[in-house]
């Protein structure tokens, strides 16, 4: 067994460690069962263990309220299931999104899967989420928003299939916003120009 140590500058902390048994990998899970802040990510033999810096935390939160205010406003049908554990051992993959979504109606695999990134590993995140049949990932890394869908493979694109009308120019404008409380408000009522 082999393993890498990643660290950014906003303080996420990812281990990395190679030829990992699917036994081994929940052995090692069960063992921080009751640690908070705190991700694993397994591909193939490959685990990455991630600690959660809290502007990780606050940048997946201001996406998600921002994404279910456009959602809302929009009156699009929609089922937040947040973080929840996607894959198994069937598939030798499992990851938990920072934020997911189903679109129009209930689905066991999300439609939307939002990843934010302030640190990477040796997981490439589009193959995991290939095998699990997400069909579109968005990726907010350096302050930019890519969006992904999954054709044969993932392409990057422009815009995102699922939501056409979404201005993600304006998405992305309120993201990092000086104030959580405020960046909602102003999102809303700039919804509410547009239309």
């Amino acid at each position: 067994m082999t393993f890498t140590v990643a660290k950014s500058l906003e303080c996420d902390r990812l281990l990395t460690f190679y030829e990992i048994g699917w036994p081994q990998f929940q052995s090692i899970e069960a063992a921080f069962e009751d640690v908070a802040g705190i991700r694993f990510i397994y591909l193939d033999g490959i685990l990455e263990i991630m600690t959660l810096s809290p502007e990780h935390e606050e940048y997946k939160k201001n996406l998600g309220m921002l994404l279910e205010t456009y959602l809302r406003e929009s009156e699009i049908r929609f089922y937040g299931q947040g973080s929840f554990t996607l894959g198994g051992e069937e598939l030798q993959a499992r990851k938990e999104p920072d934020e997911s979504y189903s679109i129009g109606t209930k689905k066991a695999m999300p439609d939307l899967a939002i990843e934010v990134v302030l640190t990477s590993g040796g997981i490439n995140k589009l193959k995991l989420y290939q095998r699990l049949g997400v069909g579109e990932v968005w990726f907010w890394e350096d302050g930019v928003l890519s969006i992904y869908i999954l054709r044969e493979k993932y392409e990057r694109v422009q815009h995102s299939e699922l939501l056409p009308d979404l201005d993600l120019e304006l998405l992305q404008r309120y993201i990092t916003y000086h104030d959580q409380y405020d960046a909602i408000r102003e999102f809303t009522q700039a919804l509410r120009d547009r239309h």
